[in-house]
């Protein structure tokens, strides 16, 4: 079993970290977490390269993201909310998906064969609503071949209430565990 987590948030000691140092020791087989704020991958430039080639022009960090993708079994995105949306270098990294989806689109090829199940984490202490956010979520799990999808885990009162004493975001966790170290097919 393989897990690629896609973290979206600055802060290593935060809510989103926390709720991730928590999930990923319950995980069985090889877990690949990838910080978006850490990450040298550019965002996509809208060269439109991807409508007519099954490749990105840039040459970054996002080929070994796109090596992982052919092998993992699960992709989880997780990030703090910022303007109810994820976070700007989340959403970066997730624009250079499109050549997933131009791969349908424009060229009715899945580059993505291996189907996949998906989860998404959200964090904030605000009062935007986590709907959009983890509406893009879906859009992007979709063009990773993520066929199954996890109800949203969502901590949203991290102002008053940390995330790792949100008792429905725990319980999410196990949930979400569980959902990811089934056998594929399952």
């Amino acid at each position: 079993m393989r897990t690629l987590i896609f973290n979206g948030s600055p802060r290593p000691k935060g809510d989103t970290a926390s709720l991730l140092r928590l999930l990923t020791p319950r995980l069985t087989g090889e877990v690949t977490v990838l910080d978006a704020y850490g990450s040298q991958i550019s965002p996509c430039i809208d060269c439109r390269h991807c409508w007519t080639a099954a490749d990105c022009v840039l040459q970054d960090g996002m080929q070994t993201v796109y090596d992982e993708l052919q092998r993992c079994d699960n992709v989880l995105i997780a990030s703090p909310l910022h303007y109810a949306q994820l976070t700007a270098p989340l959403l970066g990294i997730g624009s250079r998906l499109q050549i997933y989806f131009c791969a349908g689109k424009f060229r009715g090829e899945r580059l993505i064969q291996k189907p996949k199940r998906g989860g998404v984490i959200l964090v904030g202490g605000g009062t935007g609503d986590p709907a959009g956010a983890f509406h893009t979520a879906e859009i992007l799990l979709h063009d990773m071949n993520c066929q199954q999808i996890h109800p949203l885990i969502c901590s949203h009162d991290t102002d008053n209430l940390p995330a790792r004493e949100d008792p429905k975001a725990l319980a999410g966790l196990t949930s979400l565990a569980d959902f990811f170290n089934r056998a594929p097919g399952t």
